[in-house]
């Protein structure tokens, strides 16, 4: 038996305080791995909260992994003791299901959650199926890798999913961990890219991220100048909008596509779509596949978040950090080596 250490809260509302718990043995397919870091993500936030009302105390959140492989499965053929890897939101997925066998495993509809009736990475360990843990390549910084496991992969998989061209006129809405990672994949992608901000005060910041453009989203007739512009808008914010003139934003065939789990329903006007053939939809984070390509993408042209890092026992003080709106962009825990 292997005992973890982690952080974990034990009721809603409640504070993260030591906590161990034992694994059990070791299966064929799974590996286990030592958690150098760990990213924070507002889905941690809500997780702890029960916001989704599927959380089981005690909590241990954590779901942005970068560690070493420690242990390895009778059946894992891909990975060896000592390899750097990532872990994300996925933890497993049947890999038999047709969802799978065409390479569609965030779909798989019996997929394990890392967070999700099971304990996280705020700890030393975590254990997982082979097929999620992914080596970082060369050029992959691993001290900010983390984040790119939840934050990247979730904006990187639509770009690739619904075929972004480098033509095409893209634009972000809400510029913080999730999007201030988009603007970099979109700029590198070859895309003409406009950031919607809230707040001017970073305009050049975001420039320098990557979006050729800033608009004010406070600003409605700043959007409404920009009626049948866009091929492709993606929204990385968790608030209501209004929808309708960021669909009228988007040019004939254009698609508004949400990442953020905003909490009201998205009305859209039928009519809105119909006469310019337009689309709305959403994504969850990515396949294996997809997550390496993502990888390879970041090494090859220097693509990182932007991280603040606490020491793991300092777990509190971040998700206050957090919870206050002051991460730029993301927080990152590190374990004691």
């Amino acid at each position: 038996m292997t005992t973890i250490n982690a952080y974990a809260v034990k009721e809603q509302g409640g504070k993260l305080e030591p906590f161990q718990y034992e694994l059990g043995p070791l299966a064929g397919d799974q590996v286990d791995i030592k958690v150098t870091s760990c990213g924070i993500c507002h889905s941690d936030l809500s997780m702890m909260e029960n916001d989704w009302g599927m959380t089981a105390y005690p909590f241990v959140p954590g779901h942005e992994i970068v560690g070493t492989i420690e242990a390895v499965g009778g059946q894992v053929k891909n990975l060896v003791v000592g390899q750097t890897v990532g872990l994300g939101w996925f933890s497993g997925s049947c890999m038999h299901c047709r969802t799978c066998m065409s390479g569609n495993h965030n779909l798989c509809p019996q997929t394990e959650a890392t967070i999700v009736g099971r304990h996280g990475g705020f700890a030393d360990r975590v254990r997982c199926k082979e097929e999620w843990a992914l080596p970082l390549p060369d050029g992959v910084d691993s001290a900010a890798a983390g984040p790119l496991f939840c934050g990247g992969i979730t904006v990187f998989s639509p770009i690739v999913e619904f075929d972004v061209k480098p033509t095409d006129r893209v634009a972000v809405i809400g510029i913080g961990g999730l999007g201030h990672l988009a603007l970099q994949f979109l700029n590198k992608w070859g895309c003409e890219v406009t950031a919607f901000s809230s707040n001017p005060d970073k305009t050049e910041q975001l420039k320098a991220l990557g979006a050729h453009k800033v608009v004010n989203s406070r600003d409605p007739e700043q959007l409404a100048a920009l009626a049948g512009t866009f091929d492709f808008v993606m929204n990385t914010t968790n608030v209501n909008l209004e929808w309708g003139a960021y669909i009228e934003a988007l040019a004939p065939k254009g698609r508004l596509h949400t990442v953020g789990a905003v909490p009201d329903p998205i009305e859209v006007p039928a009519f809105s779509l119909i006469g310019k053939q337009r689309s709305v939809s959403g994504s969850p984070l990515g396949s294996p596949a997809t997550l390496a390509k993502m990888l390879d993408f970041c090494a090859r042209h220097d693509i990182k978040a932007m991280v603040e890092h606490f020491p793991m026992s300092q777990a509190n003080e971040a998700m206050d950090h957090l919870k206050a709106g002051k991460a730029r962009y993301r927080i990152v825990l590190n374990n004691e080596a």
